[in-house]
């Protein structure tokens, strides 16, 4: 297309043409010529004028729809700048914005007037304000046509925003010379702080795997083989990027005794057999030592034909696990054999053991506590202690506790041996038990262990042994020993209950038999002691139960009597002493009487010691054998004298 510089030449090269053809035919016109070169001369004036003025008309035209044009070209820019979706500044060399459209001005929170009014440098972040500078000085060098890059703005209100910036340069036609900078400005704030919270999402992620001691491995075909995390590789003792390429490599790397596994696992994994590869297996160090792994993955991406394109995991050395797995399993061997041997040896001891758990049910029992409750050990897993275990004490019959300790108190072992284990059948067993609960290092109640015998024989012997000690052996009652022990007992008691009562205690029988030497020197000592224990059972006989009758030696007996008066202890001595004198004893067909004398004492607050007690009754008694035998003699406190007024009883023995 011609321009209008061309046309404008041209029109004016006609007119120059055209008024030298004027002045020229009135320069002939002065001449002489002939009239076929006036003709001429006039037709070319014609031709050139014609031209001229057509040529003129031409640029009339053209000039118009230039102008036409430019218009249009303006107010499509113009549009397009009011239009925009993004910021457009028209920007001076000076920074300062000569024009610009409501995109930018809203973006900063401006008015057009506003922002129009301020310079570049005004709304850029201070720390953003070298950015550019170097695009500058090449666009003022004349070697930077367009620019771009990212900054930050500052809105009216201070904040912030990310931008990116397209611009420019418009030069003069005839020198270059930079007039101004259009520029483009889009706010990428939004961007800049996804890539942030992405960057720090991805930060904070490589830092957990780093931390978890977790590498990545990503296999991508396209790119041609697999890439390796930096932790994936230190893992291994490797450098970044060393490992890097062969999708293969990896199986290599594997202990020899893994990897058939591991290829197994990868295959089905790729052929779809499962949802996710994973497997646990030793890979070489680079030092040369092996480490336990454990990996896992998933193909995220195939193509068309179901072939891998892409699959991502992860690897975790597992070394310490294993190792401590491992010691774990030498220690679960170690503690089956132990338990083995303990089982055996609780199996074999003559001792009943149950144990139970922190809820008190039984967890273990022995043959032997299995025979002592009469319940099987399989019957007994799980049940409570009390289905299967039930002592009491013997004396009180209240159940024996086995339960567990108080949070935090003391938990030594308790022992009782006076127990009594009642079985389901209600039979008894006297057994004596050790309970001890089980505590664990963090003194943690996690159970019971009970050990107990069968103590029956034991016991009885114990109480034989005992009665034995306490009692004459020949006629049962109450020895001389065991008798002085009660009579202490009873003189103290007798004194505390005059303090707090006002009792008036208890009456002391010192009782001696009368012609009982005679049946010894006849019949001899087997017929003595068995007119000893005919005695003994007449006086039980006429005697209340809680009255106390002993034995003291040869033919002396004593009694305490549960009543305090007086007039009942002569009573009960008359009683005595008619039970012995009706006494029907024969001994080798020859019949044998006797009789007793028996001498009374008072136990009471003021009567003094024991065997003061005892020393004025016998004084008492030998009185009364003094008085003739067969009858009773009260011995006034503080004294011994003879009471007469028990004459009338002797005569009527």
């Amino acid at each position: 297309m011609i321009g209008p510089g061309p046309y404008r030449r041209a029109a004016l090269a006609l007119l120059v043409a055209g008024f030298g053809v004027v002045s020229a035919l009135l320069a002939l016109s002065r001449l002489d010529l002939g009239a076929e070169a006036l003709r001429l001369c006039l037709q070319v004036s014609v031709v050139v004028t014609a031209g001229a003025l057509f040529l003129a008309g031409l640029f009339v035209v053209r000039m118009s729809d230039d102008r036409r044009q430019i218009a249009r070209s303006e107010q499509r820019f113009r549009r397009a700048m009011q239009d925009s979706a993004i910021g457009i500044a028209i920007v001076g060399l000076d920074g300062r914005i000569m024009e610009t459209n409501p995109a930018f001005a809203s973006m900063l929170g401006y008015s057009r007037e506003e922002i129009e009014a301020l310079t570049f440098l005004q709304i850029t972040h201070p720390d953003d304000l070298h950015i550019g500078r170097e695009t500058m000085e090449g666009i003022e060098a004349g070697t930077v046509d367009a620019f771009q890059f990212e900054k930050r703005y500052l809105k009216k209100d201070g904040t912030p925003v990310w931008s990116h910036l397209a611009g420019s340069v418009i030069r003069d036609d005839k020198n270059g010379r930079p007039l101004y900078l259009v520029s483009q400005i889009e706010d990428i704030d939004a961007r800049k702080q996804a890539e942030a919270r992405i960057a720090e999402a991805e930060t904070r992620w490589n830092f957990a795997l780093a931390g978890a001691g977790q590498g990545v491995w990503d296999l991508d075909m396209r790119r041609g083989g697999t890439t390796y995390s930096s932790t994936w590789v230190k893992m291994l003792g490797y450098d970044d990027g060393e490992l890097n390429g062969d999708p293969d490599h990896w199986l290599t790397m594997i202990h020899p005794d893994d990897r058939e596994a591991v290829a197994d696992a990868d295959r089905e994994h790729l052929a779809g057999k499962t949802d996710f590869f994973e497997a646990e297996f030793r890979m070489r160090h680079k030092d040369g030592r092996w480490i336990w792994i454990l990996d896992r993955g998933k193909a995220i991406e195939r193509d068309g034909d179901g072939r891998l394109i892409r699959a991502i995991g992860s690897l975790t050395d597992i070394t310490r696990r294993k190792e401590t797995e491992e010691r774990l399993t030498v220690s679960a061997a170690m503690l089956a054999d132990e338990k083995e041997r303990l089982r055996v040896t609780l199996q074999s001891i003559g001792d009943a053991v149950i144990c139970t758990d922190a809820a008190n049910r039984v967890t273990f029992m022995n043959p032997v506590a299995e025979k002592l409750t009469g319940v099987s050990g399989e019957a007994a897993l799980g049940k409570t202690l009390g289905h299967v275990y039930w002592a009491v004490d013997e004396e009180t019959g209240h159940r024996i506790g086995v339960s567990r300790p108080a949070i935090g108190a003391e938990v030594p072992s308790d022992q009782n041996s006076r127990a009594v284990l009642i079985r389901r059948d209600d039979t008894r067993c006297s057994i004596r038990q050790v309970v001890s609960p089980i505590m664990n290092e963090r003194h943690e109640f996690c159970g019971l262990v009970i050990v107990f015998q069968d103590f029956t024989d034991a016991r009885a012997l114990q109480r034989q042994l005992a009665h034995a000690a306490a009692h004459d052996a020949l006629t049962g009652l109450a020895n001389r020993s065991s008798f002085i022990r009660t009579m202490e007992e009873i003189v103290d008691q007798a004194r505390k209950d005059a303090a707090a009562t006002g009792s008036s205690g208890r009456q002391f029988m010192f009782i001696d038999l009368d012609h009982f030497k005679l049946v010894n020197d006849t019949g001899g000592h087997a017929a003595g002691d068995a007119l000893l224990k005919r005695v003994a059972e007449a006086m039980r006989g006429v005697l209340g139960p809680e009255d106390i009758v002993a034995r003291l030696g040869g033919d002396e007996f004593a009694v305490i009597l549960k009543s305090g008066s007086t007039a009942s202890a002569r009573i009960a001595a008359r009683s005595v002493l008619d039970a012995i004198a009706g006494l029907n004893f024969t001994w080798d067909g020859r019949p044998h009487a006797i009789g007793a004398s028996i001498g009374l004492a008072a136990i009471n607050s003021d009567c003094g010691e024991a065997d003061e007690i005892i020393a004025r009754a016998d004084a008492a008694c030998y009185a009364a054998k003094a008085s003739g035998r067969g009858c009773v003699c009260v011995a006034p406190d503080g004294m011994i004298t003879d009471d007469r007024s028990e004459r009338p009883l002797a005569a009527a023995s």
